[in-house]
């Protein structure tokens, strides 16, 4: 026996109707972040460092990240290092996997948009208690083999969007993991970037103080010789003894961040430290950036990874409380089925074996000691967590790129002076140490200008890579480029 065809036209006009129903809750609306007029209280500079200098760098208004900044220091060596993290370093893989599996789950969600269908196959063999209960079968039969086959569709009518909202917040979810993956890959090129320059800039101190220990080792022999001579007292080879000892003394300091920062970027690269290949580059293959780009504030809120994610989060639990408020309206439900049953597989579906039903299922909750209200009240309250995170998360953006942006004029003023020190203390020691092996001064005075010249070598080579480390912290706190302004990978 067939279902009837009036049956069938009733029920799929109920599916049609029940589906048509609208979703509630709040529809999201970009949430509105107040935007400063610039980023520092103080006009900002047009020009980073002494224009007449070679480290000097203008700064372009409004002007974007590219998405491989890092070719802006002009260094195939630290290009090559930051391909190598991008396409082996684990943390990429983790959020790639999340990513999968957040569009996983929207893809299963939606999935409940539609009818589920299943299919069932029951065989059994069976024997009737005839002597106390009325046998199964018509045929009076103690023993029989029964077949049953059976297909079920059923449908939960979306009738408030309870569904909708759900694929909505999943939908929303996928896109902060999205953001989180750009995150990833502008966090990583920085922390490569900086690794590099970091390991360079201490194999030049290591440098400077290997040459600081061997100029002490010869002021120390030079003042020996005239100690025995009588031209110089016990108090000054003490004296320089102790100033090669301190700077000896340095040195191992230097050289264990040094393979710590190696070890760093080797696991930034995807690799264990003893296994890590070439990894080293000179800090004069490296260049400045001559212009760097300064995005508005509007465009950092659409292309700073971070605020796009605390935004789609945003967007999340406003669907949430669409879905919080479905729940406390009336479910539908329609299910089917049809199937056949007999004692001999060939039978199952002959006309007196077939069996069918159609079922339609309204249910609402009456009584539920205001649960279903306080998940509604849970999820607004959710809402605007994200939402002053959001603001947050905007407001931490804008403060970055101030304090990239003081941190950047700052020390070019910082490297400015310590390289004018860095000659100015040379130019003292190299006369100094003449006028010793004249007897002119004694060797107290060349140990203070040695340990001053010592002290501005190390300064003016940490000003370097902290310049550097500025240029590469406004890149990432612009948004690294992942992002153009208009959301385009």
């Amino acid at each position: 026996m067939n279902i009837p065809a009036c049956s069938c036209r009733v029920g799929i006009l109920a599916l049609i109707t029940l589906s048509a129903g609208c979703a509630v809750g709040p529809d999201y609306h970009r949430s509105n972040v107040p935007l400063p007029d610039s980023f520092t209280r103080a006009t900002t500079p047009k020009t980073i460092g002494d224009a007449s200098t070679h480290d000097a760098q203008r700064l372009m208004q409004g002007e974007a990240v590219q998405r491989d900044w890092w070719r802006a220091f002009d260094s195939p060596a630290l290009n090559d290092l930051v391909q190598r993290a991008l396409a082996h370093n684990p943390t990429i893989d983790a959020a790639q996997a999340a990513l999968r599996q957040a569009q996983e789950n929207v893809a299963a969600q939606r999935a409940s948009y539609f009818p589920a269908i299943q299919a069932s196959y029951s065989p059994s063999r069976n024997r009737n208690a005839v002597g106390t209960i009325s046998p199964t079968l018509s045929s009076g039969q103690t023993y029989y083999s029964l077949h049953t086959a059976q297909l079920t569709v059923g449908y939960v009518a979306d009738v408030f969007g309870a569904n909708r909202r759900e694929v909505e917040s999943l939908s929303a979810q996928a896109d902060m993991q999205r953001y989180e993956l750009d995150a990833t890959y502008v966090t990583l090129a920085a922390n490569v970037v900086n690794a590099a320059v970091q390991a360079a800039s201490l194999r030049e101190q290591i440098q400077a103080t290997q040459a600081m220990i061997d100029a002490d080792a010869h002021a120390l022999s030079i003042l020996q010789q005239q100690a025995a001579m009588g031209g110089a007292t016990g108090l000054d080879v003490a004296a320089q003894a102790t100033a090669l000892a301190q700077a000896r003394q340095n040195l191992p300091v230097l050289e264990k961040q040094l393979e710590q920062t190696r070890d760093l970027l080797a696991v930034l690269l995807g690799e264990p430290p003893s296994q890590a290949g070439d990894t080293d580059l000179e800090l004069a293959t490296l260049r400045l950036p001559a212009s760097l780009p300064l995005s508005l504030p509007a465009q950092i809120i659409r292309q700073r990874p971070d605020v796009l994610a605390a935004e789609a989060q945003v967007h999340a639990a406003s669907a949430e409380v669409g879905v919080a408020v479905a729940n406390r309206l009336p479910q539908f439900s329609i299910s089917a089925q049809y199937g056949g049953s007999a004692t001999q597989f060939s039978r199952m579906f002959t006309d007196d074996n077939v069996f069918w039903s159609l079922t339609g299922t309204v249910s609402q909750t009456l009584f539920d000691f205001g649960a279903l209200k306080h998940h509604q009240r849970a999820a607004e309250a959710a809402l605007d967590q994200a939402k002053a995170q959001y603001r947050n998360v905007a407001l931490t953006a804008f403060q970055n790129v101030a304090d990239t942006l003081y941190a950047l004029d700052e020390d070019s003023k910082a490297l400015t002076a310590a390289t004018q020190a860095e000659a100015a203390t040379r130019k003292t020691r190299d006369l100094t140490q003449q006028q010793l092996q004249f007897g002119a001064t004694n060797g107290l005075a060349l140990l203070a200008a040695e340990q001053a010249y010592q002290q501005a070598v190390v300064t003016r080579i940490q000003a370097v890579a902290a310049r550097y480390a500025d240029t590469v912290a406004l890149y990432q706190t612009l948004g690294g480029g992942w992002k153009d302004p208009s959301g385009t990978p």
